[in-house]
C-alpha cells in the first residue's frame, strides 16, 4: 500500500480508537494489534480491489472489442448472456447482471458472504464496463476473434479470482454440484459448456458454435495461466517463530485443519546448536490463498511461507467447510 495512503487510514483508525478509549487504561499492545490487523486487511482488500478492477477491464475489452461486434458466443453464463442478447436484443450489461444473479445467492450460501459480495461488485462493474466504455473493434478476423477475444475474456476471469470473486456464475454453479456428486468442477464446467455450445448449433450455426468453442478453449486455458486452476489445491508450509498462532488461526479463523511438522532452523553461521521449531503445514483450496496471507500477515510479517500445487486431496477438513470463510 502507499505509504502516504496507508499513514492517513492508520493515523484516523489510531484517533478513532484513542476516543473510543478515552482516559482508560487498556492494554496498549492490544490497541496495537488491532490497529496493524485493520492496515493489513485494508491493504490486502485494497490488491483484491485491484485485481478485481483488472479483471473487469479485461473482460469487457474482451467483449466489446471482440466478441460482440461479430456476434460470437462463449461458454459459461457470458455465453448464455451473448445467445440471449442475439435472441431479444436485450443490453448485454442487463443481461450479465441478471444471469448472474442466482448465482451469487447461492455463492452466498455455497462459499461464503464475503465472496459473494466481492462477486456481486465485480459482476456490476463488468456490467457498467460493458454498456459504458467504447472499446474499439479490434480485427474482423474469425479466427483472431475467438482467439484474442477468448484471451482477455479469460484474463478478466482468472484476475477476478484472484481477488476473491468471479464475474462468471459458472464456477459457482460447478463448485457446488462437485460437493453433492463424484463430478469434479472441471468436469461440471465442460458439461455446462457442451450445453451451450449445443444451444449455439440449433440456433445458429455450426460455424458459430465451432468458432464458440476455440472461444472457449481460448478463456480457459488463459484462466489456467492465471491462477493455476480454480479447483487447484495449494499446500502451504509456513515456518514462524509465532507458529501455534499461525495454527490456532487456521483452524479458528480459516477452519481448516493442518499439521505440526517437527524442524531445526538449519542456519547456524557460528556453529551454534540448532534450534528447535514447529512448521505448520495446511492444505488450502486457491480462492481461500489470500485470505490466509491476511492472517499470517496479521500474526507474523516476517513468517516464511513454500505454496506447492497439490493435484488432489483425500479425507481431513478441505471439502468440509466453505470456501474463503473467515470469522469476524
Amino acid at each position: 500500500m502507499n505509504s502516504f495512503f496507508k499513514k492517513i487510514i492508520v493515523d484516523r483508525v489510531r484517533r478513532k480508537y484513542r476516543q473510543s478509549l478515552g482516559e482508560s487504561n487498556k492494554d496498549q499492545r492490544s490497541f496495537k494489534k488491532q490497529v496493524t490487523d485493520l492496515e493489513v486487511e485494508i491493504s490486502h482488500e485494497i490488491h483484491d480491489v485491484f485485481y478485481i478492477f483488472i479483471g473487469v477491464l479485461a473482460a469487457a475489452f474482451g467483449l466489446n472489442g471482440f466478441l460482440l461486434p461479430s456476434s460470437f458466443i462463449d461458454g459459461g453464463v457470458t455465453g448464455i448472456s451473448l445467445i440471449v442478447r442475439e435472441l431479444t436484443n436485450i443490453p448485454l450489461s442487463i443481461l450479465i447482471f441478471v444471469l448472474n444473479l442466482p448465482f451469487v445467492i447461492l455463492a452466498y450460501y455455497a462459499i461464503s458472504k464475503k465472496f459473494a459480495i466481492s462477486s456481486a461488485v465485480g459482476i456490476f462493474l463488468l456490467a457498467l464496463a460493458v454498456h459504458f466504455i467504447p472499446f474499439p473493434t479490434i480485427t474482423n478476423d474469425k479466427i483472431l476473434i475467438a482467439a484474442f477475444g477468448g484471451f482477455f475474456l479469460g484474463l478478466g476471469i482468472g484476475m477476478a479470482i484472484r481477488g476473491g470473486a468471479i464475474i462468471d456464475g459458472t464456477e459457482v454453479l460447478a463448485i457446488y454440484i462437485s460437493r453433492k456428486s463424484s463430478l469434479t468442477v472441471g468436469n461440471v464446467i465442460l458439461l455446462f459448456n457442451i450445453l451451450i455450445f449445443l444451444t449455439a448449433v440449433y440456433i445458429f450455426s455450426t460455424e458459430i458454435a465451432l468458432y464458440a468453442i476455440l472461444t472457449y478453449f481460448s478463456a480457459s486455458k488463459t484462466v489456467d495461466f492465471v491462477i493455476d486452476g480454480i479447483e487447484e489445491f495449494i499446500g502451504v508450509t509456513i515456518i514462524s517463530e509465532k507458529n501455534e498462532d499461525v495454527r490456532k488461526a487456521i483452524i479458528h479463523k480459516m477452519g481448516r485443519g493442518c499439521t505440526i511438522l517437527k524442524g531445526q532452523r538449519g542456519y547456524s553461521p557460528d556453529n551454534s546448536p540448532l534450534k528447535n521449531i514447529d512448521v505448520v503445514y495446511t492444505v488450502i483450496t486457491r480462492l481461500e490463498m489470500s485470505a490466509l496471507k491476511t492472517e499470517i500477515d496479521k500474526i507474523d510479517q516476517t513468517a516464511f511461507i513454500i505454496m506447492n500445487s497439490v493435484k488432489d486431496t483425500k479425507g481431513g477438513m478441505i471439502k468440509k467447510k466453505p470456501l474463503t470463510k473467515i470469522k469476524s
